[in-house]
């Protein structure tokens, strides 16, 4: 039973969290059993609305891993939305700066771009937690601010496409990600990312290094980590996977960059790592999830009359019992006693 605990705590949390959803849409008024039908209908029902879910998804992957990476170094990265827009912006200027590119060189440029910037933003706490104390909370909150403000202003003057709307101009089709058929080739970009980040954190000296810091940075400076090194190296590859998330939206869903389509895409990854438990291979399974509710939370309100809030409640509980996972652990402790009660039974006959 002690082998299942890592990955019975989040499936357990989804399950109480979906159990009380189920009571709230009751209590709203609305059929539970309808609504989930409808959640699934609009989420996996075909081609393309499993599309619509990787599609969700891809930008929760890369969020999430972002946020699981600087948890493993001891980090709480809350910057991951600044991270975002920034690459999402950065790789919009270089998708509609150069024409004449063939695809092969523009996509991956505007993409590498994009995760750069977000690599550069995210540099920025590192180097000031790593030379000057200051808490990575603050400044990436802080920073966050920033970074939607800069591109805004970005977006709404020396980058802003013609009209009154405040965005970028479309992007070149040789900088876009494609689709093949309904399938978002983005999403492999992201399912490369979590198994490099595994790859990275299990395999390579570095990883060890960011793991060391991450359980106890004194023993690790004690062997001869720089602990500084690590502070400000996890930051930058925290901010390249968020900056990746973004430029992957710009260059694959939306075509350009515009404030606000990717509101709150930043700060879904931290929900996204505590359901993962901080692993990098268990991101795709929770943004999976959390990208179906996304895809199917519209055919719910229509189909099945359900408020948009209801969603982001079950989401929170999801979150809620991860994060406090009292429940699971009296779970677990139940089926301990009764698993030690059962073998003194059988030791005493």
């Amino acid at each position: 039973m002690r082998m299942l605990k890592p990955v019975a705590v989040p499936l357990i949390a989804v399950g109480l969290a979906l159990g009380i959803g189920a009571i709230i849409l009751a209590v709203s008024g609305a059929n539970p059993i309808e609504a989930y039908g409808a959640l699934i209908d609009g989420s996996l029902s075909s081609q393309k609305t499993v599309g619509r879910t990787l599609e969700k998804a891809t930008p929760l992957i890369m969020g999430g891993l972002a946020v699981a990476l600087a948890f493993r170094a001891g980090l709480f990265n809350i910057g991951g939305q600044g991270q975002l827009v920034v690459g999402g912006i950065f790789s919009a200027a270089v998708g509609f700066g150069f024409e004449g590119l063939p695809w092969i060189i523009h996509a991956p440029m505007a993409l590498a771009v994009g995760a750069l910037a977000g690599a550069a933003w995210g540099s920025i706490a590192g180097i000031l937690k790593a030379t000057r104390g200051a808490h990575e909370v603050i400044t990436t909150i802080m920073l966050n601010f920033v970074a939607l403000n800069l591109t805004d202003w970005l977006a709404s003057n020396p980058w802003k496409d013609e009209g009154i709307l405040s965005r970028t101009p479309a992007v070149e089709e040789s900088a876009l990600i494609p689709l093949w058929g309904s399938f978002p080739t983005g999403f492999l970009v992201a399912v490369a990312a979590s198994i490099g980040c595994w790859y990275l954190l299990e395999r390579t000296n570095l990883g060890f290094e960011i793991r060391s810091v991450g359980l106890n940075g004194d023993a690790a400076r004690y062997a001869g980590i720089s602990v500084q090194r690590i502070i400000i190296a996890t930051m930058a590859i925290s901010g390249l996977l968020a900056g990746a998330g973004g430029a992957i939206e710009t260059q694959g869903v939306i075509g350009r960059y515009e404030p606000g389509f990717n509101a709150g895409l930043g700060f879904n990854g931290i929900t996204i790592a505590l359901l993962a438990r901080n692993h990098p291979l268990g991101v795709i399974p929770a943004a999976l999830l959390i990208g179906a509710m996304e895809a199917g939370g519209s055919m719910m309100q229509f189909n099945a009359d359900v408020a948009p809030e209801i969603t982001d409640i079950i989401e929170a509980l999801m979150l809620l019992f991860v994060a406090t996972p009292i429940v699971v652990r009296w779970f677990f402790s139940r089926q301990e006693a009764a698993e030690v009660s059962v073998t003194a039974g059988w030791g005493s006959s």
